[in-house]
């Protein structure tokens, strides 16, 4: 017969004892060796214990069918409901009785939730301010065109799955001209891209994996190492450290993984070995991370979830500046492997247990209260609104992505800028957003003053003062900067204002009367942030800059030095708003706008660079430069109509014409009525006439390039949507695919 037990409090009237259940996935407890522990420990500290399994559990007179430690045997009982619950058995295996799992939390306290797996973990670390800056740039790997970029972006990464456990498979991925460096636990090969390129694909088919920059700390022998902080909280439900101790991997791996074949060493002993003078901070330093760590990570479980953690391990490692960085954070860590802690970390476990079951209307409150405080903090959002006559897409796409490493935020579409759109975004976006990134089209007067009236920003860029649309102005560059003005009066008048420091017509910009904060960009101007050094990488840019008095090497993933000048704009501004250089490198790497500077790579080595979403001459010039800097044999330009020149076309027409001449353009092609000024003006100034063409119907042009394509050839076509350009990219693409 069955005994049922009840709290001695009713059965005895003597004394109340706390009941703490261990919810486990195996029957049997003799075949989970830390049972033991956790019964005789709870019956030391004055607590009944009972080990089950979701299968135990009856719902209709709330009881647990487990089984009790009770004189070297474990007995099964039938118990009433327990006070509190240590979940202790595998995640994925109890994942069947989810339904079950749910109940109990509604009723019961568990000690132990679920704080995610690595991403989410990190997604979590990255809306705090505090803790984001020691988080390494992390991506979920959607294709090998993204892990190639982050290579070329960080040169050293690591390139793992996103659930696992105990550095099992982890690849350490580096370049040197065009072989790849891959480490594997102690196996080392050198990959081709199209072999490595196999390899992620398989890997990604399978299961989620996550690439991160390498960071490598390293003894003064040369033995990577990492750290493991284990903290827990106590009777008193504080945060308390249960060790802190270095994990050392064995010459020649890269691994500190104790799992493969790493050690562990005293704390004390080990920083004084490697740090000398600087241990003691070291230490402090260490332990203080741990302790706030814990405690964020706590508030926000309970902000988000209404719920509590009670134990963690970070695993960190230190860059050769000291600087911390979290390589990752487990809630579930296990005890550590040696120094005879197994203990402590049950003792812990039993006292907070306790405590949690006791104070449990303490603790609903404490949860209601952070909640009240994070509602009451929330501070106005950045909204970005970014106009100017070119660039306006590419800035707000580099600074989406930055600001997207660490906030949910709203974009405007692709290339949706004119007042309509931003009606629908003004509908679209809601409380989930933390920052707001919007482009303003203009072509008119007064245009960018109802954008303003229907979403203000109080962060504002203005690209450059060119000559698009600048028909509509009679023919006046400053009627055009005149009209990107109101951005400037319809913003925050104590808002943040982005302009160019290279750009001449910015100077017509109307800033007089603005009473926020002006911060300038440039690359051959003195500017609050500056590009130098600036490259063409492999399907990119190369270029330095110093941020907080740091130099630091960036890369884009598109070409031309007009770029660069985009991606400045939202460094700055991200820089600004608190992003770490990490995050801002990471943003970089961003979903490249459609037909911007896009790449084809056609048989026979044949390339065309597609330009044709806008038109207007910078772009024009800008986009030539890509061409005769990237071409590896002859370089042919078409070139398409430039619109809303009004009276300055033919001018500007002869101008790029011109700048041609002094480039190494092979052939020249224009498309479109009057773009033969370009080749008119081009063969004044001395280019070969032979090399000149001149179309207004484009199966005439399709015919030439069937003709007069090379193998070798490097193509750029650009031009303005509205005459259809990309008809002849797609040409091109589908003839010499």
């Amino acid at each position: 017969m069955n005994v049922i037990y009840r709290d001695c409090e009713k059965t005895k009237g003597v004394y109340s004892m706390t009941l703490i259940g261990m919810l486990h996935h195996r029957k049997d407890p003799k075949t989970v060796i830390k049972s033991y522990a956790y019964a005789v420990v709870a019956k030391a500290e004055g607590a009944n214990f009972i080990y089950f399994t979701p299968g135990g559990v009856n719902f209709v007179n709330s009881t647990i069918r487990g089984k009790l430690y009770e004189n070297g045997n474990w007995i099964e009982r039938i118990m009433p409901f327990p006070d509190v619950i240590y979940n202790a058995g595998s995640p994925e295996k109890l994942a069947k009785s989810k339904e079950i799992i749910k109940k109990l939390k509604e009723k019961i306290p568990f000690t132990t939730n679920s704080i995610g797996n690595k991403w989410s973990v990190h997604e979590r670390l990255k809306e705090a301010k505090e803790f984001s800056n020691y988080l390494i740039p992390t991506e979920v790997v959607k294709d090998t065109e993204g892990l190639f970029k982050f290579i070329t972006a960080f040169k050293k990464i690591v390139f793992k799955p996103i659930d696992g456990r105990k550095g099992q498979g982890i690849f350490f991925i580096s370049k040197k001209g065009d072989v790849f460096h891959v480490v594997k636990d102690s196996d080392s090969q050198h990959y081709s891209k199209q072999r490595l390129s196999a390899l992620i694909s398989e890997k990604i088919s399978s299961e989620t994996h996550i690439i991160q920059p390498y960071i490598q700390s390293l003894t003064k022998s040369g033995q990577v190492f990492d750290f493991r902080l284990h903290v827990q909280k106590n009777g008193e439900g504080k945060w308390v450290i249960t060790t802190i101790y270095p994990r050392i991997a064995p010459m020649g791996s890269i691994i500190a993984n104790i799992n493969n074949g790493g050690y562990t060493n005293y704390l004390d002993p080990f920083l004084e070995q490697e740090f000398k003078e600087n241990a003691f901070n070291i230490k402090r330093t260490l332990e203080h991370f741990s302790l706030s760590l814990a405690n964020h990570l706590d508030e926000l479980q309970m902000i988000q979830y209404g719920e509590v953690i009670d134990e963690i391990g970070i695993d960190i490692g230190l860059d050769q500046n000291h600087k911390i960085w979290i390589y990752e954070v487990n809630w579930r860590p296990g005890c550590p492997p040696a120094f005879y802690l197994e203990l402590d970390v049950v003792i812990h476990t039993i006292q907070y247990a306790m405590y949690l079951a006791k104070h449990q209307n303490t603790i609903k409150a404490k949860i209601n209260a952070l909640k009240k405080k994070s509602i009451e903090e929330k501070q106005d959002i950045p909204i970005i609104a970014i106009t100017g006559s070119a660039g306006k897409t590419t800035s707000k796409a580099f600074l989406a992505s930055i600001l997207s490493k660490k906030w949910n935020i709203f974009e405007s579409k692709d290339y949706w800028n004119t007042t309509e759109h931003t009606k629908k975004h003004a509908a679209e976006i809601n409380e989930s957003h933390q920052a707001i990134v919007l482009e303003y089209g203009m072509a008119y007067p007064g245009v960018i003053t109802e954008h303003c009236r229907i979403i203000k920003p109080n962060i504002s860029i203005v690209t450059n003062v060119g000559l698009a649309h600048v028909g509509n102005f009679n023919d006046d560059i400053k009627g055009v900067a005149h009209a990107k003005s109101e951005l400037i009066h319809g913003m925050d008048q104590k808002g943040v204002l982005f302009i160019n420091k290279d750009d001449p017509n910015s100077k017509y910009l109307e800033t007089k009367k603005f009473k926020g904060k002006i911060i300038t960009t440039g690359i051959k101007s003195t500017a609050d942030y500056r590009a130098y050094q600036i490259k063409y990488a492999e399907n990119g840019m190369n270029f330095k800059m110093k941020l907080r008095g740091e130099e630091i090497t960036l890369f884009i993933p598109i070409l031309g030095e007009h770029h660069v000048y985009n991606a400045l704009n939202a460094i700055a501004v991200a820089d600004y708003l608190g992003f770490t250089a990490m995050e801002i490198k990471a943003g970089l790497l961003f979903r490249k706008p459609p037909r911007r500077m896009t790449i084809y790579n056609c048989r026979d080595n044949i390339t065309v660079i597609d330009d044709t979403v806008h038109s207007h001459p910078q772009g024009v010039r800008a986009a030539i430069d890509v061409l005769t800097n990237i071409g590896k044999r002859r370089n042919i330009a078409i070139i398409g109509q430039m619109r809303e020149l009004g009276g300055l076309r033919e001018e500007e027409y002869r101008k790029v014409g011109e700048y041609v001449i002094n480039k190494k353009i092979d052939i020249l092609i224009t498309y479109g009525f009057r773009t033969n000024e370009i080749g008119s003006q081009a063969k004044t100034k001395g280019f070969s006439p032979e090399n000149v063409y001149h179309f207004t119907n484009r199966d005439e042009l399709h015919e030439l390039l069937l003709k007069l394509v090379k193998k070798g050839d490097t193509l750029l076509v650009k031009g303005a949507s509205k005459t259809n350009m990309f008809d002849t990219v797609k040409f091109l693409d589908q003839t010499f695919n």
